[in-house]
């Protein structure tokens, strides 16, 4: 019986704020697989190892977890005044489906620094020492984010004394800035960032009740509600809901049913193949309470809790796309996120959330009754984990 070899990928294994992902250059994918379609959505899902019935992503890259089983294709930009295009898989675990639906802001983080050190990037925008502006197009959503990468001995430099929460050890800081992240959605409100046209509506959910619910398109589009409504305080930690299939289900209720009314999707049958998109948080005000790595958070030191679930399961920290919705919906006057805040104008929050607490800024402003937001800033941090190749087997897509 004839068996076919494995085949070499050259790959970048990196951490971008909070997640961990697999990074590819286009040019060095497979023939097959340098053009969206099955080919290369089956080479990410054996590489990252889905789909997995035993959801632990053993034979694959990815860590069995919604913050873990990701990839990016990144290639030198076909938009003026852009350097690099990314574009961003959130890979199923446990079902074959890569979903190319919204961004990543974790990994957003990685971006400038992978693409400098691939030669994505070109020689004379790089200083010897200093800080090199990355200018990326985002091709999932059609945004503009930029990166503000340091640069040691013209080398991107990664260690350094920034500590995010959520992130065990120190590491460089690296500055995002989310250009114009209202997304253009396709619900009644014809592309305006609240695609209902309120600040808050009235979300029937058939099983839960009609609950109060922000729905923003701003870095990823999201379904904001109450803790209290939903039984819960805000302080809670992952087991307390990842552990509860009731309560995950009806997460994933409110979810469907928040994307039906955004016009993300049609019937809530399709939100099964749209796991990445919307997001579903919950927020309360400020309470003390302890992180999952034991530190202590004190209701003084925060804005308001804020707790996301991302692919179906209880985020351990925040999705950076989901942190700026946070900040953007923060900084308008009467959205659920800015009466948590204890309300008024603002143009930042700190937020906690299970491993610790996040700061995001957002410039929004109204024009002719409706709310823009011209940028959305926050510092993550990136490293490589591991350089060399991927390998799979040759009839793996």
């Amino acid at each position: 019986m004839t068996h076919t070899p494995q085949i070499k990928i050259p790959a970048t294994y990196m951490r971008g704020g909070t997640s961990k992902g697999v990074f590819f250059r286009l040019q060095d994918l497979p023939e097959p697989c340098q053009t969206p379609g099955a080919a290369r959505d089956a080479l990410l899902l054996r590489v990252i190892g889905s789909p997995d019935p035993y959801g632990k992503q053993i034979d694959g890259m990815g860590g069995a977890t919604s913050s873990t089983s990701k990839t990016v294709i990144l290639s030198k930009s076909s938009k003026p005044d852009h350097d690099v295009d990314y574009l961003f898989g959130q890979v199923s675990i446990d079902t074959a489906f890569v979903d190319w639906s919204g961004n990543c802001g974790n990994l957003s983080a990685a971006v400038g620094s992978f693409a400098i050190a691939s030669g994505l990037v070109d020689a004379g925008r790089i200083p010897q020492n200093g800080m090199a502006t990355v200018r990326i197009w985002q091709a999932n959503i059609g945004k503009t984010i930029i990166a503000h990468v340091p640069i040691t001995h013209g080398e991107v430099q990664e260690t350094g004394d920034f500590e995010l929460d959520g992130v065990t050890f120190p590491a460089a800081e690296v500055q995002l800035e989310f250009l114009d992240p209202a997304d253009e959605g396709e619900g009644e409100g014809g592309g305006s960032m609240f695609p209902t046209g309120n600040l808050v509506d009235d979300l029937e959910v058939p099983g839960v009740g009609t609950l109060k619910a922000t729905l923003i398109n701003a870095g990823i589009p999201t379904i904001f509600v109450n803790a209290e409504a939903i039984g819960y305080t805000g302080t809670e930690l992952q087991d307390a809901i990842n552990g509860d299939p009731q309560a995950l289900a009806m997460f994933e209720t409110i979810r469907a049913y928040g994307a039906v009314r955004m016009g993300l999707i049609k019937d809530i049958s399709e939100a099964a193949k749209r796991q990445h998109t919307p997001k579903v948080a919950f927020v309360a005000p400020p309470a003390d309470y302890v992180a999952s790595s034991g530190k202590r958070i004190a209701a003084g030191d925060i804005d308001l809790l804020v707790r996301a679930l991302s692919m179906g399961k209880l985020h351990h920290a925040m999705m950076g796309t989901a942190a700026v919705a946070i900040g953007t919906a923060a900084a308008i006057p009467g959205t659920l996120v800015n009466l948590a805040a204890g309300g008024g104008a603002r143009t930042a929050v700190r937020f906690g959330h299970p491993s610790g607490t996040l700061r995001v800024g957002a410039e929004a402003s109204q024009v002719n009754g409706d709310w823009t937001v011209t940028k959305a800033i926050m510092s993550r941090s990136a490293r490589v984990l591991m350089e060399g190749w991927v390998r799979v087997p040759g009839d793996a897509f």
